[in-house]
């Protein structure tokens, strides 16, 4: 059964950074790539920690991916083959243009599995992760461990000066790992430090 015989999905994978979202999204792209599905991973451009077509964790997973400066370059991408399953990491970076692609595409048979940051630095929602929750048919929110007192962290912190702006404007600035940031409980969560 191709992509447009079934109906597409909507899955996301989110939480704040060091909670896995990377690592769980590599792990359903690998479970596809067993059962022979036709897959496309993206990540974002300005994600170049790991190589520019590389979708990475924190923990050293990787496997090989596109990249893309935009969501209307995600849809370019996936136009050129039928896809069982397109994973998208770094969503958050794409923008609310991101939500028209991945309901399109899920609309003619493909599951699209999208991980990102649902938080920004201030603890507000991080668009457009909470809009593609509220329309996906699995949302898996992951915690990450407090660097304090080790509970669960539904926050990052970033702990390097500098950036305390919208970090929703896509920019190199805001792409790092645990040199510039700390995942944090609620309690010792300190926005705009």
């Amino acid at each position: 059964m191709t992509a447009h015989e079934r109906p597409g999905r909507l899955q996301v994978v989110t939480g704040p950074m060091f909670a896995g979202k990377s690592e769980e999204l590599l792990r359903r792209v690998r479970r596809a790539r067993l059962a022979g599905l036709a897959v496309e991973v993206v990540n974002h451009a300005l994600d170049d920690r790991h190589g520019a077509q590389t979708v990475a964790s924190h923990a050293g997973a990787s496997l090989p991916a596109r990249a893309a400066g935009d969501a209307e370059a995600i849809r370019a991408l996936a136009g050129r083959q039928p896809l069982d399953l397109l994973a998208i990491d770094e969503a958050q970076f794409f923008g609310p243009g991101l939500v028209p692609v991945v309901n399109d595409l899920a609309a003619v048979g493909t599951t699209v599995v999208v991980a990102g940051l649902c938080v920004m630095l201030d603890g507000r929602p991080f668009e457009p992760l909470p809009e593609l929750m509220a329309l996906a048919e699995d949302v898996t929110k992951l915690t990450a461990v407090c660097t304090v007192c080790g509970a669960d962290a539904a926050f990052h912190q970033r702990t390097v000066s500098g950036g305390h702006g919208n970090a929703q404007a896509a920019t190199a600035e805001f792409i790092g790992g645990a040199e510039a940031y700390q995942a944090r409980c609620r309690r010792h969560f300190r926005p705009g430090e």
